[in-house]
Order: C-alpha cells, then structure tokens, then sequence
C-alpha cells in the first residue's frame, strides 16, 4: 500500500470519526454558559442582570413564554419547590419574548403575577439562553450544580417529583 492510499484512509476515518462525535457532543464541550440576562422589576424580581446559572448555588432556569399554556402548569410545580427550598436553590424563569409591538413589560408582569412567580425575571429576546441548554420548544426546565454544570434538562412540563429529585442530586455533586 502505497503511502498516499494510507493517508487518504487514516484521513477519512478522522473525518467519519469526528463527525460522529459532534453528532453526539455538538461543537462546544461546553453549554455557552454562563450568561448574562437582563431581568426585570416583579415580584421576586428586580431590574438589572443575572449570570445564569447562578455561581456556587443550585440554579433551576425556566424558560417560559406568556402565551405558552403549558409553562403555567410548569410555575405551580415551580412555585411549590420555590416555597420549599427557600433561598437554598435560586430560581430564574427567561422569556424569550420580544418587547415592542403588542407585548409590553407590563404584560409579563401581569403574567407572572397571574402565575404567582416570586423569584428572578429574566428577558433574553435574541433566546441566547434557549439556544446555550439546546432547548428546542417551551416549556423548558434545565438544573444546574453550584459549579455552573448543568445536571438536567426537560422539555415540556416537569413534574415535581422529578424536579426535586434533579434538584437535590444537584446539591450533593
């Protein structure tokens, strides 16, 4: 064999090889997290920023829309684990909604109040979030380890059950 054929191989076994792996991993070994959200003045919330996740602690991230009926059946789960865990787990619920035309803050706000939301409002338009967790649809509901490792992700609603389990084997890692 001649030593061009071998190169040609070993190269094509390289590119088969690699492209499995990115089929299975993606192209980052990483979730392009952190990130920084604006949030926004609600209840349990404030104007300014928040890194997501939150450094050294549990974090859960909801991704919601208002007009998503499903992510109001996720925030009664969210808010009875919210309850319970108290300032042990910190909670950010991100919308991906646009502000301008026919949705206001005021809007969210009334949605969130509507859903007894009491923890972080987060807003990210350009869903810079969405796309980091490789979250495709709403509602979405990631868990995050005090390092910032994200431990779980779940599309569609979560029951509570499970997310106290994912939440809890976050805090022993």
């Amino acid at each position: 064999m001649n030593r061009r054929r071998l190169l040609t191989g070993l190269a094509g076994l390289g590119i088969t090889g690699g492209s499995a792996w990115v089929a299975l991993n993606g192209l980052s070994d990483d979730d392009g997290l952190p990130k920084r959200v604006e949030t926004m003045r609600a209840d349990g919330s404030t104007d300014g920023t928040v890194q997501v996740p939150v450094p050294e602690t549990v974090t859960v991230i909801d991704l919601f829309a208002t007009w998503c009926m499903p992510c109001q059946k996720q925030m009664e789960a969210l808010m009875k684990l919210h309850d319970e865990y108290g300032d042990e787990v910190r909670f950010v619920s991100i919308t991906n909604e646009r502000i301008g035309g026919t949705l206001t803050k005021d809007d969210i706000r009334s949605w969130w109040n509507e859903n007894d939301g009491k923890w972080t409002l987060g807003l990210d338009p350009d869903s810079s979030v969405m796309a980091a967790l490789n979250a495709g649809g709403l509602p979405f509901v990631g868990v995050a380890a005090p390092d910032g490792t994200v431990t779980w992700r779940h599309h569609g609603v979560a029951g509570i059950d499970t997310l106290r389990e994912q939440i809890d084997a976050a805090e022993k890692r």
